[in-house]
């Protein structure tokens, strides 16, 4: 396991750290105190700079040619920042020292002095540090986080300040890499405006959400990104509907390491050449955890063994899903289900959007339009498909008094946000007619309210699972009614860099109250808080795995639920766009994760919807959904030869849902990803740090999408490992090795590709998985350079709660070593897989044809043995899944 393996150390900084980062640049002549343009911190982060109010606040205002270099900074004798009082006192789980402020110049009022610096060595690989006011209790975000404690000699990094106790400074201790430092001159923490900034130690930085990101890798070119969870459409450097102030950085010896601000409040981070990053929120407190890793992977590990591990999703949630806000009625649905069933294309799940209720009322259903929807809804979950349904958190409050049950029952149990008052509920406008008030999922009232509705809902319609929309919360007005007071928790001293400088807008009042305190400080928790009550509610509603999806998430969410990315738009850039999301939220602990195949916005066409096809086909979350009011765009509707090629690459997705399931096993048990970066798996090759056109299922799978229009060949970059191309089984050509080579890709194909020394498990397709679950099994062994390949099958029921915690699974580890393969069968559980076969086994990268075959100690007829010359071999067996697997070549 990665998270087993030597870890890397972080050592004491005890000398100044002048130049380890690599780029010192000469201070620019014309500036008066030389602070070289890639090290300067923006003195004057909101609009409007101007000499004079730059230099009121004690800066240095001089202008740059670096593009988007602040022209107002702190110069190198700021006046501003803390220094160390007395010395370091020691803790039960480390230590703790004193900050006062050096002079009494304020940026935003309100500075609070003394604040303390607390560190806490968690476990070895996990180190945590927090600045908080000692004299007054900040809002801080609710997620336990437990440390055990660790000792500082056990620990894979030191923690000091530098000699003169300017800086603190955090190292790893077996390369001697800085992985931060922290100049205390550059901190503020104020009552509405903490900032602090740190130096990384590469350009190569990952992660911070939830953003439309242009590329995989950030432009470190003082670009600022606002994190406030937002209704908005996916825009460059917008908010978006979540927040996860978390990175990756892989230092330039190839390791990596992660960093997390637990923070929930309105924040905005820059990422400056130097390279740096500068973060800036408006409330609660600098709540840091460092993971050391040290690979990519074993950094996602270690991250999310503190949030919360992914949750371990249902087998039919894996399988293509199918949604539309625009059906407008059953009768249009049932076309649209039928000739999927026409074009026998793969699926599995049917989503019901806001045109299935009546007037858009959560908990009801259109008798009307939507006529016979319980029992359609039944038919599908008899022919093996599963249900999803839409619920947003919004309740209208106007309807005539005794007919609608959420929002008197709700009323009747206090459980929406309310005013400044903490009396009256907080209404604003929403979908429903009329106005609308606002569940508060921190409210446990409001979780037994919302509980209670899901369960009479399931009594109604048979769902499978629920999607929650709309939960930023998003009121479609700024603040609710009548409007925002002018105070300074609705108008902060700094808005951070969020779209249109407004807290309010979009959603409610920053001075409503929630349950948990000011919605100033919880409105990014809102989807968060929702996430876990409804997943629990459907846990109970159906007695089976819960499937929830949410659009708003934060830090800790994928223990509950998955998400897709948004409205985005049927554009080609959003089609590129999608694999970074996907790749991202992989980083945050969401590995459950999709883009709306074809786009949501926009018509699509014919050529984009293909690619677009075929590109989902391999997301995590594979679901094709548009918005009201554009043309239909099912892989059904497109005709004959969009069906074929749309059903033909689903097939290789449900043909490989075997390997994708014992990914997502993995990344429930030990914490990692599903979805990689080429990065992610050959850190050291420079070239995949900025490669965002291809990904990995896993450690085995690139999957390398057209992503332009009118192409039918595609550049890949081929890292430094033996490849196999998926279709033909061939080898790839050794010149492609650590090279980009260009591969054909007609319309009709995705290119895909093996990576030798993985075993991947696969079982026969179907059209929904119901079926495919009973089908055979086959392995797909590609060999590396030493005839040498491992993998292996978790198995179980697909769907009951906690099969692995009660020991009801098979588990089978596959090494294939000197020219034979060994089964060891880790946990043999489940006696549903008693009844399953293996029937094919592919070995790709043999070089010679061997002369005979055993299976178990019995030679296989030849006729049952198929071998080409470029080295793969078919073998058709019958043999029990349950039972170990020994085949020896001669």
């Amino acid at each position: 396991m990665a998270r087993m393996r030597s870890l890397c150390f972080l050592a004491v900084v005890l000398t100044a750290l002048v130049g380890c980062r690599g780029s010192e640049q000469e201070p620019e002549e014309q500036c008066p105190n030389g602070v070289a343009s890639q090290k300067r911190i923006d003195c004057h982060p909101q609009p409007g700079a101007s000499q004079e109010a730059c230099e009121a606040r004690g800066c240095t205002w001089c202008s740059s040619d670096v593009p988007n270099a602040p022209w107002c900074f702190f110069p190198k004798d700021s006046p501003y920042g803390y220094a160390r009082s007395g010395s370091a006192e020691k803790t039960d789980k480390g230590w703790r020292v004193t900050l006062n402020k050096r002079q009494a110049l304020s940026l935003f009022g309100n500075d609070i002095s003394p604040i303390v610096l607390e560190v806490e060595f968690q476990t070895k690989d996990r180190l945590r540090f927090r600045l908080y006011d000692p004299n007054k209790q900040r809002f801080e975000v609710p997620l336990k986080i437990n440390g055990p404690g660790v000792t500082a000699e056990e620990a894979n990094y030191e923690v000091e300040f530098s000699d003169d106790a300017t800086h603190f400074t955090i190292k790893r201790k077996s390369t001697g890499t800085v992985l931060w430092d922290s100049p205390l001159v550059d901190l503020f923490f104020s009552n509405q405006f903490l900032q602090i900034t740190t130096t990384v130690p590469s350009t190569s930085v990952y992660g911070f959400g939830e953003h439309e990101h242009p590329t995989f890798k950030h432009n470190m070119d003082f670009v600022t990104y606002g994190m406030f969870s937002r209704d908005q459409a996916p825009t460059s450097f917008a908010n978006l509907y979540g927040v996860h102030p978390f990175y990756m950085c892989v230092e330039p010896d190839s390791n990596a390491h992660g960093v997390l601000l637990l923070n929930s409040n309105a924040q905005d981070v820059t990422l400056s050449p130097n390279p740096s990053l500068t973060f800036r929120t408006i409330g609660g407190i600098l709540d840091f955890y460092l993971f050391t890793g040290p690979t990519p992977e074993s950094v996602v590990q270690q991250y999310t063994e503190a949030i919360g591990r992914p949750h371990m999703p249902a087998y039919w949630s894996l399988g293509f899903q199918l949604s539309r806000w625009g059906y407008g009625s059953l009768d249009v649905l049932k076309e649209t289900v039928d000739r999927m069933k026409h074009y026998d294309i793969p699926y599995d799940v049917q989503h019901y959007d806001i045109d299935y209720m009546e007037r858009r009322l959560d908990f009801t259903y259109d008798k009307v339009n939507f006529a016979g929807l319980p029992e359609f809804m039944k038919e599908l979950k008899k022919d093996g498909k599963h249900n999803i349904l839409i619920l947003d958190p919004f309740i209208t409050k106007d309807e005539e008094p005794g007919t609608y049950r959420a929002y008197e029952l709700g009323q009747e149990m206090g459980v929406w946000v309310n005013n400044s008052d903490g009396v009256t509920p907080a209404v604003g406008q929403a979908w429903p007619p009329g106005d609308s008030v606002f569940p508060d999922y921190t409210n446990p009232r409001t979780v037994e309210w919302w509980t209670q509705l899901c369960l009479e809902l399931k009594d109604v319609l048979d769902y499978d699972g629920i999607w929650i929309d709309m939960n930023e919360p998003s009121n479609f007005m700024r603040g609710q009614i009548p409007g925002c007071a002018d105070n300074e928790i609705n108008y902060p001293p700094y808005t951070p860099s969020i779209s249109d400088r407004s807290l309010a807008e979009k959603t409610l009042c920053p001075d409503s109250k929630t349950y948990l305190g000011d919605h100033y400080d919880t409105h990014s928790l809102f989807g968060w808080s929702q996430t876990e009550p409804t997943f629990n509610a459907v846990q109970q509603a159906t007695g089976k795995r819960a499937f929830v999806l949410s659009r708003s998430t934060f830090v800790g969410s994928g223990k509950h639920g998955g998400h897709w990315l948004g409205d985005n738009f049927s554009q080609w850039k959003d089609l590129h766009r999608s694999i970074v999301g996907i790749m991202e939220f992989n980083l945050f602990g969401i590995p459950y994760i999709g883009a709306d195949i074809c786009g949501f916005n926009y018509n699509t066409t014919y050529e984009l919807c293909l690619r677009w096809m075929q590109l989902g086909s391999f997301y995590p979350f594979s679901r094709n959904h548009n918005a009201e009011g554009n043309s239909e765009q099912d892989p059904a509707v497109f005709g004959d030869a969009f069906a074929k090629i749309s059903r033909a690459t689903l097939r290789i997705r449900y043909s490989l849902l075997p390997y994708l399931y014992t990914l997502f096993y993995e990344s429930h048990v030990y914490g990692g990803t599903v979805v990689r970066s080429l990065m992610h798996e050959f850190t050291s090759d420079q070239e995949t740090h900025g490669i965002d056109t291809a990904f990995l299922w896993g450690s085995a799978f690139m999957i390398a999408p057209v992503l332009e229009e009118a192409t039918r060949s595609v550049t890949v970059y081929f890292p430094d490992a033996q490849w196999f191309d998926y279709y033909t089984g061939l080898k790839v050509p050794s010149a492609w090795r650590k090279n980009y080579a260009t591969v054909s890709a007609p319309l009709n194909k995705i290119p895909l590709y093996i990576r030798g020394g993985y075993i991947l498990p696969q079982q026969e397709p179907a059209t929904t998985t119901t079926e495919s679950r009973l089908n055979p099994f086959g392995l797909i062994i590609a060999l590396d350079e030493q005839g040498q390949a491992s993998g292996s099958l978790f198995w179980d029921d697909g769907d009951s709660i906690d099969t692995i915690e009660k020991e009801n699974y098979f588990l089978a580890k596959y090494t294939f070593s000197k020219g034979s393969l060994k089964t060891e069968i880790v946990k043999n559980g489940y006696r549903g897989a008693d009844t399953l076969k293996y029937n094919k086994i592919t070995i790709l990268g043999l070089k010679l044809r061997p002369q005979a075959v055993s299976l178990n100690g019995r030679s296989i007829r030849g006729d049952a043995v198929s071998y080409e010359m470029s080295g793969k071999l078919v073998l058709r067996i019958s043999a029990p899944l349950t039972q170990e697997l020994n085949i020896k070549f001669y």
